[in-house]
This record gives C-alpha cells, structure tokens and sequence, in this order.
C-alpha cells in the first residue's frame, strides 16, 4: 500500500541530521511539506526536500527555549497557511556520560530539558495549529527509559521514561481533537551523532552482538516507523511506545 501525506504539513524538530534527518526525508518521500528545526546547520536534508518539489521551512531552534519556541512554531503555521498536521519531537541528546554520585544540578537539568521540557514546549505551541479534526504527533523514546541505558546515562533514562508518560497523557488530553499521540523507543542506533560522539566502537560491537536480528538499527529503521504512525494506516492507535531494537529487549 502506499503511503500519500499529499497536502499535510510536518515539523520534525532536529530535522537536519541523523535520525531526524531520515524522517524528514521519508515525510517528503510521501508528499509531506516538511519544516525543519535545527540547533547545527546541516542543509543538505532541507535542499533534497525542496528538490522533491515539497516545502522545507528551515529555521535554527533551541527547544529548550519557551518563547522562542513559541515564535518559531507561530512562524511555520504561517508557511503552512495556518496548521500544521504532524509533529515530530525528534530533538534529544544525551549531554554527556555522568554517574549520579558525579553529576550536577546543571546536567540533570539540562538533559530534561533537551529531552522531555523540550517536548512539552513543542506539544503545546503546535496544538492551537492542528485545526483541522486530524493530527500526529510522535515523541522520540528510548531503549534507555525501558531498561535503564549504558553507563552514566540515569539522567537521559529518566526523561526518556518521562517521555513515555508524556506521550500516554497527552494522547488522551488530544484524543477527542482526533490528534493520535504516540512514541518510539529506539534501540541500538547506528550512522548517528549520538553513538559517534558517545559510544566507543568496542562497546558498539558488544551491543550489537547481542541483538537477535544480528544487525545494528539504521535511522531509516526508525522513519519507517514514524510513518506508519502517522499514515491513515495507525488512525485507531495511540498512546504507544513502539519498540525498535531488533528483538534485545525480550532476548
């Protein structure tokens, strides 16, 4: 079957590179208008969906910023006409790796801040644009919320695991406006800034070797997910975490 998203409008927030990057891409694949918030500038998602003839605001976001939040959100509705259908609060980082008895009050903070405030601010300032009875909106989990992630990861565990009871209340909050809000729980992520920047290739090959599948997950792996949750193929689901792990969490 295929998936058409003709005439809807997203906004992937760290649209631009890694995991976001291929949501971004998929959207457009499926005839999305997509806008892209980023914190670096990477343009190369933003000039391959233009040239797939869909729109592509591009606009530098802090997430973790209320009232500009609110000013960019405002300004893509008006690039859209005035609604946005689909959210997808991909934005997220680790920060850092700190054991508890290490960490500062400033790293807690902002790794829930950058993690799970980051996608209240972005639920709230899109609600008032998803005006037409119809609306997606997917937040970005972990296999860490679930399982407590690697080492010197509590604080990025615990938002994650806030993002799983975000999701599940906002979904029943947004239910009757005909707006599904669900979640994906990312595993093993490989081709992404994250495990680059924080995972060292021989813990990279430990973790891989124990997923059933035998292989790492790729970020399209994860797209492809998003799209099935916002197609007309999900319009009787949410409040779900989708696992996406290759079979580790069960193994």
């Amino acid at each position: 079957m295929e998936i058409n998203l003709k005439g809807k409008k997203a906004v992937v927030t760290g649209g631009n590179i890694g995991i976001g990057r291929a949501i971004s891409l998929a959207l457009a694949q499926c005839g999305a208008d997509v806008a892209i918030t980023y914190y670096d500038n990477d343009e190369q998602a933003a000039r391959t969906i233009r040239e797939m003839g869909c729109q592509c605001p591009y606009i530098q976001l802090d997430a973790t910023n209320s009232a500009q939040v609110n000013a960019v959100f405002a300004q893509i509705a008006r690039a859209f006409d005035g609604h946005i259908d689909i959210l997808i609060n991909n934005a997220g980082h680790l920060v850092g790796r700190v054991p508890v008895a290490e960490m500062s009050d400033d790293h807690w903070q902002r790794v829930m801040a950058v993690n799970l405030t980051s996608a209240f601010y972005c639920a709230r300032a899109v609600i008032p644009f998803m005006t037409r009875g119809w609306g997606r909106v997917v937040n970005m989990s972990s296999l860490a919320a679930r399982d407590g992630g690697g080492a010197g990861a509590v604080a990025y565990a615990a938002a994650k695991a806030g993002i799983a009871g975000f999701t599940r209340g906002l979904a029943k909050e947004l239910a009757p406006k005909g707006v599904t809000v669900n979640a994906l729980a990312p595993g093993f992520i490989q081709g992404t800034p994250f495990h680059d920047t924080f995972t060292k290739p021989e813990v990279q090959h430990a973790i891989i070797s124990k997923i059933p599948l035998g292989r790492a997950g790729t970020p399209d792996d994860v797209a492809g997910a998003v799209i099935y949750f916002v197609s007309e193929l999900a319009t009787f689901i949410t409040g779900e975490i989708a696992e996406i792990n290759g079979g580790v969490w069960f193994a």
